[in-house]
């Protein structure tokens, strides 16, 4: 079979009988090119055409993008002809010309390429790097026959779509679901919807809400973007929706996809053949010519925010979008995001409050235990133990009722470090600033940053003692030691190692939902969606770290958790009344478990609002971080206070605020030292101004002077600081 690519065409001159088009293609980060480039063309084509393009010696994806050619294409060409980018005077005058056009495809829509413009913009990376990122990757290969090909596939099993069948019989709604979908009917009617934020309690029935707008949009002809933060809780949401919808077409998108079904589901919705698509944040770019409805569930989720490449909010850009094609959005959640929670009040987004749980029941009663009161127990080093002896008495009583429980602790493996007694000696990572974590099950030391693992050592590495042991404690060996505690009890794990092969999620939340498993351990994964009809009782072992943690969200994130985790009780509404939630703490009396403890989540908002204006952090200001890394500190940092210096002299640089490079709290990643500086600005304005006069600069420092740096980016709006 030939691999090779076709020979590039020739370059193309002036009076050759040719148009020039602009196409996004996935320029190197290093050319400093952001905007999409100049090619040849034998004929006008649509903005949105996919293309194929030479650039260097390499043949590329690319999009017909929006714009007029480039009065003086010299650098442009220069690289498409395989050049640096540096100016050429016979490039200025030569266009290289598309190698192909992928004209069986229609054009991706202008509120498509408005959307990632937009975006490519506001978070300062290439518009062709953005808008290829978000393609299916099986699409930069394809040439126009085989795309054919595929498309002549897709109808194929498009055409073996089952007969319909009679839909569901409808629950009757809550009045509060009603007057929810009352108030987005009125947004919907309006030319421009106000985003509508959807404050419901866990188990209000947020999901009806969802499905009921879902066949609104549907029953007007139009498609729905559903939005969920993980790819652990699409498969049961789908189900919902498929049950609810057996005559129309869904599709998923999230990164457990094969390739070919990325692509073949992609196809799908771009063609307007897709009613549904559910998926993950990628999802928020699938190209949808009917759109009529987004609803981003859970919106709070920090994992709505990308963390490598393009750093996008895909619920910033969800809400973004339904601007853009003038429809409903809904966010979703039982503790909104502050910056949510502060546009409802400040009216630029519609709250629509579900406080009552569906069927009458209650939430959780929340109670603390003080830790600090519990004994030390002799002969292990005088730690506390595992449970309070109300909690443990609690655990025992859901397990003489036949009922189930949660214990959650958000720390997977075994213990995080072992360490050795007599010398001092600990597990740490040789690649990393940070411990490798002991796994007890595969006798192996990890490192969850960079993934390096070795065996477990027979003895000290450094002083040869035999009696090396574990510090801490992860939900491996809380497993191990509430099986200890409470014989007979059947226990199940559910984590990051538990759930990583292939359909091992489904089939220990199937375990639980069987009845099969009497108390469920795990970490955030088990917290947040799932619908646990038989539990009545949640116990955080250890939530207190994130109390006094330097990132100022971090009160916000344990507040969700907590309360999502507590919305894991009494979902049953007869099991309501005798649900609880045990909170083992250091700090009984901190104010944010005086909040939890009233579910009260508005208390808690007002109060870390409040705190955040006094203190100008968002929403009361806007953030971007610089991130440097190199082999060496020393490159990261010299690059750093090169750009701050630069910063100085950029026009409104008197209303930013520059601050002094620090390292993260994981400093050092698979041998590259990391810095980062932070930079605040009072409005959002402000701050895009002078990055948009900032970028270039960083581009032509890291060409000319720090040329030993690995790589740098510029991170809107962070979300860990």
């Amino acid at each position: 079979m030939n691999t090779q690519l076709p020979a590039a065409p020739a370059a193309a001159a002036p009076g050759d009988g040719l148009t020039t088009v602009k196409v996004a293609v996935e320029t190197p980060q290093h050319s400093g090119l952001v905007g999409a480039l100049d090619y040849a063309s034998e004929r006008s084509l649509e903005p949105g055409t996919l293309v194929r393009v030479p650039l260097g010696r390499r043949e590329l994806l690319g999009i017909v993008w929006p714009g007029a050619a480039t009065a003086d294409p010299a650098a442009e060409a220069d690289l498409a002809a395989g050049g640096d980018g540096g100016n050429g005077a016979a490039a200025s005058h030569r266009l290289r010309p598309l190698t192909a056009v992928l004209d069986a495809l229609p054009p991706l829509q202008p509120a498509w390429l408005a959307l990632v413009d937009f975006a490519a913009g506001y978070y300062q990376r290439s518009v062709g790097e953005l808008a290829l990122a978000v393609l299916p990757p099986e699409l930069r290969k394809v040439d126009p026959t085989q795309l054919a090909r595929r498309l002549k596939r897709l109808a194929k099993n498009l055409a073996k779509a089952p007969a319909a069948v009679a839909e569901p019989a409808l629950p009757e709604l809550a009045p509060e679901q009603q007057t929810a979908l009352e108030a987005l009917a009125e947004q919907a009617a309006q030319a421009r919807p106000l985003p509508l934020l959807l404050h419901g309690v866990t188990g209000s029935g947020k999901t009806e809400v969802y499905l009921r707008a879902t066949a609104q949009a549907l029953g007007s002809g139009r498609q729905a973007l559903v939005l969920v933060p993980e790819i652990n809780l699409t498969p049961q949401l789908e189900a919902r929706f498929a049950e609810r919808f057996p005559n129309h077409r869904l599709v998923a998108m999230h990164s457990g996809l094969t390739p070919a079904q990325r692509l073949q589901h992609w196809l799908a919705a771009h063609l307007g053949l897709a009613d549904i698509v559910l998926g993950t944040r990628m999802a928020v770019f699938a190209p949808l010519p009917r759109l009529g409805l987004v609803v981003v569930d859970e919106e709070h989720d920090p994992s709505y925010k990308q963390q490598e490449g393009a750093r996008y909010s895909a619920r910033d850009l969800a809400v973004y979008r339904g601007h853009l094609h003038h429809v409903p959005v809904i966010l979703g959640s039982a503790t909104p995001s502050l910056e949510t929670w502060h546009n409802a009040q400040e009216k630029r987004y519609r709250l629509q409050t579900m406080a009552a749980r569906i069927g009458g029941g209650t939430l959780p009663r929340v109670r603390l235990f003080d830790m600090g009161v519990l004994p030390r127990e002799k002969g292990r080093g005088g730690s506390t133990p595992l449970f309070a002896p109300a909690v443990l008495a609690s655990l025992q009583e859901r397990l003489d009722r036949g009922e189930q429980s949660l214990v959650f602790l958000n720390r997977r493996g075994y213990a995080p470090v072992l360490h050795c007694p007599d010398c001092g000696w600990k597990s740490g990572c040789p690649h990393c600033s940070a411990w490798r974590v002991f796994h007890k099950g595969e006798r192996t030391l990890r490192c969850h940053h960079c993934g390096f693992t070795e065996r477990v050592p027979r003895a000290c590495p450094e002083c040869g003692n035999l009696d090396i042991a574990p510090l801490g404690r992860g939900t491996e060996k809380l497993e191990e030691q509430i099986a200890t505690l409470l014989p007979g009890a059947r226990i199940g794990r559910i984590d990051a190692d538990t759930a990583r092969g292939k359909g091992e999620l489904e089939n220990r939340l199937a375990e639980v939902h069987a009845g099969d498993v009497d108390i469920l351990v795990g970490t955030q994964m088990v917290t947040k969606g799932h619908d646990f009809r038989r539990m009545t009782l949640v116990v955080a072992v250890n939530p207190d770290s994130a109390l006094f943690a330097s990132d100022f969200r971090a009160p916000e994130r344990l507040f969700a958790l907590l309360m999502q985790a507590a919305g894991r009780a009494g979902r049953d509404a007869e099991a309501a009344a005798r649900s609880e939630m045990w909170v083992q703490t250091w700090h009984p009396q901190h104010a944010l478990y005086a909040a939890l403890k009233k579910h009260d989540y508005a208390a808690f908002a007002g109060t870390q609002l409040a705190e955040r204006e006094s203190a100008s952090l968002p929403p009361y200001s806007h953030l971007a971080l610089l991130r440097a890394e190199a082999r060496d500190v020393a490159v990261a940092q010299a690059f750093l206070d090169d750009a701050a210096l630069y910063a100085q002299g950029l026009p409104g640089a008197e209303h930013a605020v520059v601050y002094p490079p620090v390292p993260p709290p994981v400093s050092k990643v698979a041998g590259i030292e990391r810095l980062q500086m932070l930079v605040e600005a009072p409005s959002r304005g402000r701050l895009q101004r002078l990055l948009a006069d900032w970028v270039p600069e960083l581009h032509h420092l890291r060409q000319t002077r720090h040329k030993r740096l690995a790589r740098w980016a510029i991170d809107v709006d962070p979300l860990g600081i």
